[in-house]
């Protein structure tokens, strides 16, 4: 049982990587990514790849990081005249093109046979106690990531970019160079999106593109939501209880009698569909609500409106400047 606890907390600190690069391009850059999935592949894949070629696990996840913040620049690129649903129906069909990417280059990926044998930091050396190291390396750069991604949604970077995704063309008449700002935003949560991807892939030792399924995004997704989607301490609180939902789902189903593997899974999808639902109806702006987003001023009558979204974006571009 132990054992299996420290699997999931383990588990969750990935999930709450994949939350932070997601409230990076989502929740300040304003850009719906539905690909979310396919940059957790690309750093897996390119990890597993570089460490079995003789490259030092460090340095695989940095290259790993690295080769999935370029490939997030290069869609940011060849979408950047897209918005709303055009952006998230071609971010989501990324995700599938990795998958079968994956699938189907077997001299690079081995196909559905996946990458087995994946070497993990230290797994030797340490013996029985590797689960908890390992536990508290992920979680120590889940955490020194909150860290930098809070410092930089502070700075004028951050203002600015919140700016571009309240009103772009505002942002853009300020003088603020937007596609200069996706850009980066896009490749700093893609490069977080991998480096997750890296440590999943080191943790398992096993990876296969039935390993890439895009209900990881919408986990993620839900993640995000109820935690917050615009805050950092929301993307880490909402991925420990979505996870904490996920597993805790799974005793509950397998609890109820004359039920099969199959309607075990179904009865869990349901449970957590129904729990999220009522969580978002009380908690509509999740557990962290923004306290950027809600903003007024006093009208002459002493009655207190809401500022028009042109003039947060003007604030926010003015402070940015």
């Amino acid at each position: 049982m132990t054992s299996y606890l420290i699997f999931v907390a383990t588990v969750a600190g990935i999930y709450a990587m994949l939350s932070l690069g997601l409230v990076t391009i989502w929740g300040q850059g304003g850009m719906v990514n539905l690909g979310l999935v396919g940059f957790f592949a690309v750093g897996a894949y390119a990890s597993a790849i570089l460490t079995e070629r003789g490259l030092p696990i460090a340095l695989a996840w940095l290259a790993s990081a690295v080769i999935a913040g370029m490939v997030g620049v290069a869609l940011t690129f060849v979408t950047r005249k897209m918005r709303g649903d055009y952006l998230a129906i071609v971010s989501l069909g990324f995700a599938e093109v990795v998958r079968v990417i994956a699938m189907n280059e077997t001299w690079l990926t081995r196909g559905s046979d996946g990458i087995s044998g994946i070497r993990s930091p230290l797994k030797a050396e340490l013996g029985d106690l590797f689960s908890y190291f390992y536990l508290a390396l992920v979680w120590a750069i889940a955490g020194l990531t909150a860290f930098a991604l809070t410092r930089l949604f502070r700075s004028p970077f951050g203002r600015a970019l919140r700016a571009i995704r309240d009103d772009e063309q505002v942002a853009a008449v300020a003088g603020k160079p937007v596609l200069r700002f996706k850009l980066n935003a896009f490749f700093i949560g893609a490069l977080v999106t991998g480096l997750a991807g890296a440590m999943y892939a080191h943790l398992t030792s096993f990876i296969a593109p039935d390993s890439f399924i895009p209900l990881l995004t919408i986990y993620i997704f839900l993640a995000a939501t109820t935690g917050g989607y615009t805050r950092v301490k929301g993307a880490i609180i909402g991925a420990i209880f979505v996870v904490a939902l996920l597993e805790s789902t799974r005793f509950l189903a397998g609890a109820i009698p004359s039920l099969n593997a199959v309607q075990v899974a179904s009865v869990r999808e349901m449970v957590i569909a129904l729990a999220l639902i009522v969580i978002m109806r009380i908690k509509a702006d999740g557990f962290c609500p923004s306290k950027t987003e809600k903003s007024g001023v006093v009208s002459r009558n002493g009655n207190r409106n809401d500022e028009s979204k042109t003039n947060i974006v003007a604030i926010s571009v003015r402070d940015a400047a």
